[in-house]
Protein backbone atom coordinates (compact mmCIF):
# COMPACT_ATOMS: atom_id res chain seq x y z
CA UNK A 1 0.00 0.00 0.00
CA UNK A 2 1.30 3.36 -0.86
CA UNK A 3 0.04 6.69 -0.94
CA UNK A 4 1.01 8.57 -4.19
CA UNK A 5 0.74 12.42 -3.26
CA UNK A 6 -1.36 14.58 -1.29
CA UNK A 7 -4.41 15.79 -3.53
CA UNK A 8 -5.38 18.66 -2.02
CA UNK A 9 -5.86 20.46 1.24
CA UNK A 10 -9.45 22.63 1.91
CA UNK A 11 -11.10 25.11 4.78
CA UNK A 12 -14.17 25.72 5.51
CA UNK A 13 -15.89 29.06 5.05
CA UNK A 14 -19.06 30.48 5.93
CA UNK A 15 -19.11 32.15 2.26
CA UNK A 16 -17.08 29.99 -0.46
CA UNK A 17 -16.67 33.04 -2.20
CA UNK A 18 -16.13 35.88 -0.07
CA UNK A 19 -13.38 33.38 1.14
CA UNK A 20 -11.74 32.06 -1.98
CA UNK A 21 -11.26 35.83 -2.39
CA UNK A 22 -9.12 36.51 0.36
CA UNK A 23 -7.00 33.74 -0.55
CA UNK A 24 -6.50 34.61 -4.37
CA UNK A 25 -6.03 38.57 -3.38
CA UNK A 26 -3.81 37.61 -0.49
CA UNK A 27 -1.60 35.31 -1.54
CA UNK A 28 -2.39 35.11 -5.66
CA UNK A 29 -3.47 31.79 -5.77
CA UNK A 30 -5.84 31.31 -9.24
CA UNK A 31 -9.16 29.11 -9.63
CA UNK A 32 -8.84 25.93 -10.62
CA UNK A 33 -12.62 25.26 -9.87
CA UNK A 34 -15.80 26.32 -9.13
CA UNK A 35 -18.85 24.68 -7.62
CA UNK A 36 -21.10 27.69 -7.17
CA UNK A 37 -21.57 27.89 -3.62
CA UNK A 38 -19.85 24.95 -2.22
CA UNK A 39 -16.40 24.16 -3.02
CA UNK A 40 -13.52 26.31 -4.75
CA UNK A 41 -10.53 25.03 -5.84
CA UNK A 42 -7.35 27.26 -6.45
CA UNK A 43 -4.26 26.99 -7.57
CA UNK A 44 -0.70 27.01 -5.42
CA UNK A 45 1.90 26.22 -7.78
CA UNK A 46 1.62 22.90 -8.75
CA UNK A 47 -1.02 21.82 -5.54
CA UNK A 48 -4.77 22.68 -4.79
CA UNK A 49 -5.76 24.56 -2.08
CA UNK A 50 -9.71 24.72 -2.15
CA UNK A 51 -12.29 26.24 -0.04
CA UNK A 52 -15.91 24.48 0.64
CA UNK A 53 -18.68 25.33 2.46
CA UNK A 54 -20.08 23.94 5.77
CA UNK A 55 -22.07 21.47 4.37
CA UNK A 56 -18.83 20.52 2.17
CA UNK A 57 -16.06 20.02 4.46
CA UNK A 58 -15.99 17.12 7.27
CA UNK A 59 -18.23 17.84 10.47
CA UNK A 60 -15.99 19.59 13.22
CA UNK A 61 -13.43 19.72 11.04
CA UNK A 62 -10.32 21.54 12.79
CA UNK A 63 -6.39 20.98 13.35
CA UNK A 64 -4.69 20.88 9.79
CA UNK A 65 -2.62 23.81 9.20
CA UNK A 66 -1.45 24.14 5.43
CA UNK A 67 2.03 26.05 4.53
CA UNK A 68 2.48 27.82 1.59
CA UNK A 69 6.31 28.52 0.36
CA UNK A 70 6.60 32.43 -0.51
CA UNK A 71 8.93 34.55 -1.65
CA UNK A 72 8.10 38.06 -0.11
CA UNK A 73 6.45 37.63 3.76
CA UNK A 74 6.16 41.65 4.35
CA UNK A 75 4.80 41.78 0.94
CA UNK A 76 1.95 38.46 2.03
CA UNK A 77 1.97 39.88 5.47
CA UNK A 78 0.54 43.60 4.08
CA UNK A 79 -2.09 41.90 1.76
CA UNK A 80 -3.30 39.21 4.41
CA UNK A 81 -4.06 42.33 6.18
CA UNK A 82 -5.19 44.82 4.24
CA UNK A 83 -8.19 41.90 2.70
CA UNK A 84 -9.34 40.72 6.07
CA UNK A 85 -6.68 38.38 7.76
CA UNK A 86 -4.32 38.68 10.73
CA UNK A 87 -1.04 38.33 11.47
CA UNK A 88 -0.25 36.10 14.35
CA UNK A 89 3.22 35.59 14.10
CA UNK A 90 6.45 36.03 12.50
CA UNK A 91 9.16 33.24 13.47
CA UNK A 92 13.04 32.96 12.40
CA UNK A 93 14.18 29.39 12.30
CA UNK A 94 17.56 30.18 11.18
CA UNK A 95 18.55 28.14 8.86
CA UNK A 96 15.32 26.23 8.11
CA UNK A 97 13.87 29.96 7.22
CA UNK A 98 10.97 32.09 7.97
CA UNK A 99 7.70 31.27 8.91
CA UNK A 100 4.47 33.75 8.76
CA UNK A 101 1.41 32.70 10.69
CA UNK A 102 -1.97 34.12 9.69
CA UNK A 103 -5.91 33.46 10.04
CA UNK A 104 -8.01 34.34 7.42
CA UNK A 105 -11.40 35.92 7.56
CA UNK A 106 -12.77 32.69 9.15
CA UNK A 107 -10.28 32.24 11.60
CA UNK A 108 -8.30 29.27 9.85
CA UNK A 109 -4.65 29.66 9.87
CA UNK A 110 -2.52 28.75 7.39
CA UNK A 111 1.51 29.48 7.46
CA UNK A 112 3.65 31.12 4.76
CA UNK A 113 7.24 29.71 4.55
CA UNK A 114 10.26 31.74 2.90
CA UNK A 115 13.78 30.07 2.86
CA UNK A 116 16.08 33.03 2.76
CA UNK A 117 19.19 32.39 1.24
Amino acid sequence: MTVSRLQNVHVVGASVERLAEFWQRALGLERRFVDPGRWIQLQAGEDAFAIASPGEGVPAQAGAVPVFEADDLEGHAAAIEEHGGRVLDLRNMGDHGRVLTFSDPDGNIAQLLIRDS
